[in-house]
Order: structure tokens, then sequence, then C-alpha cells
């Protein structure tokens, strides 16, 4: 018997939906590696863009805070950024504006300018990435963000081409799957994460940092990790200010998760259960506060 037209099309509803929801789940996909490959994720906690502090005219990214870091024992968490001459350097933001005042973009920029500027009440320039390399030399783990939003291939290869012959330990990670699937592609054997969360984005954001204001239908993708299926990252770094069931989901993926980034007591509480590690700022970095 031929079977009634609302039947029919409740049973090809059913199987679109259940297939949507077998390629939903296969795009999110992570690549789980052996946990002796990842412990050392978990092992401390994570000095965001290393220990800076103001109090103390430490800025971030830089020589000293690192040093403050290695000192302390604490993984460190840095930016990796490209400059107009191709150089690598140790930077967060797209523009110069919120450290130094400047209208400029980074990449516009050669390093030999760059290396004239100095951060307020410090003697501290913004470093070459090799040039951490050569001061950390693997006395504590690396972890390293990306920072790419255009063609991916040179920023990346000039990274792995430094990180070939360094020793220590490190990981990187990019909000940018398609860094994170450089990786994947040509070098196999170096941990990567997954960065993301809600992208959303401040005014203050877009004007001194230069923040870039994703598209709706980009954040949609980017933060449910729908594009995993091109990372496959072995790890996943995320927001904590985000709805709790999902941030839970994120522990079907089978692989660490780090909660970003930690900065009071409160919220750490508020999510300890959820997350493998945390990546934290300096003020948040007492050991008491997660004993």
């Amino acid at each position: 018997m031929w079977l009634n037209k609302p039947v029919l099309f409740a049973i090809i509803f059913t199987l679109l939906v259940a297939c949507g929801f077998i390629m939903f789940n296969c795009a999110k996909k992570a690549e789980r590696v052996s946990a002796d490959r990842t412990k050392w994720l978990t092992s401390t906690l994570i000095a965001h863009r290393g220990m800076h502090s103001e109090s103390e005219n430490i800025p971030e990214n830089t020589l000293s805070a690192f040093a403050r870091a290695i000192e302390n024992g604490y993984i460190i968490e840095l930016d990796v950024a490209m400059t107009k001459d191709k150089k690598l350097v140790v930077y967060h933001d797209k523009k110069l504006k919120r450290l130094f005042g400047l209208e400029a973009y980074l990449s516009e920029m050669d390093y030999s300018e760059l290396a004239e500027l100095r951060f307020a009440n410090s003697p501290e320039k913004i470093p070459l990435f090799e040039e951490v390399l050569a001061l950390v030399n693997g006395q504590v783990p690396l972890l390293i963000e990306i920072k790419n939003e255009g063609a991916v291939g040179e920023l990346e290869s000039k990274l792995y081409d430094q990180l070939k012959s360094y020793s220590g330990q490190y990981a990187i990670q990019s909000f940018n799957p398609y860094s994170v699937a450089w990786f994947r592609k040509n070098a196999p054997e170096v941990l990567r994460g997954q960065l993301s969360g809600s992208f959303e984005v401040s005014d203050y954001d877009v004007e001194y940092a230069g923040t870039t204001r994703l598209p709706w239908y980009q954040k949609i993708l980017l933060s449910n990790l729908l594009l995993n299926f091109e990372s496959r990252p072995n790890f996943i770094a995320y927001e904590i200010n985000n709805n709790i069931d999902k941030l839970n989901s994120l522990r079907k993926l089978d692989v660490p998760v780090l909660g970003w980034t930690v900065k009071s007591v409160e919220e750490y509480e508020s999510v300890k259960s959820v997350f493998d590690n945390f990546i934290v700022e300096e003020f948040a970095l007492e050991r008491k506060c997660w004993e």
C-alpha cells in the first residue's frame, strides 16, 4: 500500500533531521591523541599573554611578562602575528591604538618601525617570536595563538620553521580553523587547538584593538565548532562566559577543554567543573584561589 502524503512527508522530515544531526556531530568532531601528549596542558594554570601586571608596569606579551610566568612555573599563552616585512612578532591586537596610541595596523608596519615603540611606563618593546623562544627555552610550556585572518600558509609555515628546532613543549591554537588545519596537514605532530566563543565584539575592541566583527553566519559556524572537520583539533579552548549547557556539551568531544579567560575567583567557581584547565589573568593567578 502506498503511503499517504502526510505520512510520507513526516518520514522524509524525520530522515532529514536525523541526517542533519549526524552531519552536525561529524562536523564538530575532534581528534583525540594520547593523554601523554596532552597532559601538560592541564598540569598548571596558563598565564594569559604572560604574567603581566599594570601595577608593576609589566606589559602583556613582553619578555618581562614571560620571565615572570617562568619564575612562577605557569604555562605561557602568547599571540603570534606577522609584520609587513614578514617578521613574526608576539602581539595580540591588529591595531596599535590600545597599547601605543597609534591608528596604524601592525601588519602595515615593518619590524624596524615596531622595534622603536615602547609600552607605557616600561622599556619593553614588541618582541620577535624567536626572542621569546630563546628566553623560555623549554623552562615552561607554550600555548601559541596564531593571529591570522588572511590567507593561510605563509605565517603558519614561518612559525613552524622556527618551532622545528625548539625542544620545549608547545601547542598551537587559533580562532581561524584553517590556520589549525594547516598544521593538521603539514605538521600533524604538533598539538593543535581550536579557539572559540561567542564572537561578540565591543565597540572598544573594534576602535582600539582593530577586532573584526564577523557576519552572523560565521558566528554560527565558529561558535558551534562546525568547521572542526577542517581542523580536527586535539583540544578546545572556549570562552567561559557562555551558556552552561553549551559549555557542558564540549565534554562530548572527548578532548581536553580549556577555558578562557578567567579574571576572578567567582568566574572560576562558576565553571570549574566544566573545563580541564584555564587561561587566566595575572591578578587571578594566586594559587590559593585554585586549591
